[in-house]
């Protein structure tokens, strides 16, 4: 899901509809009321977030800075014309990237995989594993440069668990993050999806990425 602030609604109702139209679900909101959903949404809700887009809107770079603390998506600077001065001003204000607006939602999706990826590499790197390369815009994982087929429950898990690289999950918490809350299921279906995702893992990898701890949870250990 991507998050767009600005202060027009045609503005947040246009790209809400072109990530429609690529299958991704969006949200719109005017700055004060993104504040308020901000400040409101629970852990779960704001790890679905896969980018935040912020136009025209009072308070731009305060605003950077309270995503910044409870989340880790990309924070993207939609402007209407660019200048040196004001994309200094942007990037120092904790921007992950500046871009000029009309700009195409498959070009803010591969900005937003990119930055993912560039988090993903430097984790990687730091752990001295590199042979699995996931993709945070709905392409299969790799292993040793070789796609790895996983449906799409099952790539949506791991793509969460590495973005939280370390971090114990529940399976509430993955639950919440996968299902939407018309979903009529048990938090136990994330057990079997771990499962057959970890065998896939282990069976490529010769060794398992993910740890499992009873009450804990899983954490992605790279």
């Amino acid at each position: 899901m991507h998050i767009v602030v600005d202060e027009r609604q045609s503005i947040t109702a246009g790209y809400v509809a072109s990530f429609g139209q690529e299958g991704v679900p969006a949200l719109g909101f005017p700055s004060r009321e993104f504040s308020r959903w901000l400040e409101a949404s629970a852990r779960s809700a704001l790890d679905k977030v896969q980018g935040f887009l912020l136009g025209e809107c009072e308070g731009r770079a305060v605003m950077a800075a309270m995503i910044r603390h409870r989340s880790q998506a990309p924070v993207i600077a939609l402007c209407e014309a660019r200048s040196l001065e004001q994309t200094l001003d942007l990037f120092s204000a904790q921007f992950d990237d500046v871009v000029r607006q009309p700009i195409h939602v498959r070009e803010i999706l591969a900005r937003s995989e990119a930055i993912w990826r560039r988090v993903n590499d430097g984790q990687a790197t730091a752990t001295g594993q590199a042979r699995l390369k996931v993709y945070f815009d709905g392409r299969d994982p790799e292993i040793d440069g070789i796609s790895l087929s996983l449906p799409r429950r099952e790539r949506d898990i791991l793509a969460h668990l590495v973005r939280h690289r370390g971090r114990w999950l529940s399976k509430a918490q993955i639950f919440h993050t996968i299902y939407d809350a018309s979903d009529e299921l048990e938090t136990s279906v994330v057990e079997g999806h771990v499962s057959k995702l970890r065998k896939k893992l282990r069976k490529g990898l010769g060794y398992d990425p993910i740890q499992a701890q009873r009450h804990a949870g899983y954490s992605f250990l790279g």
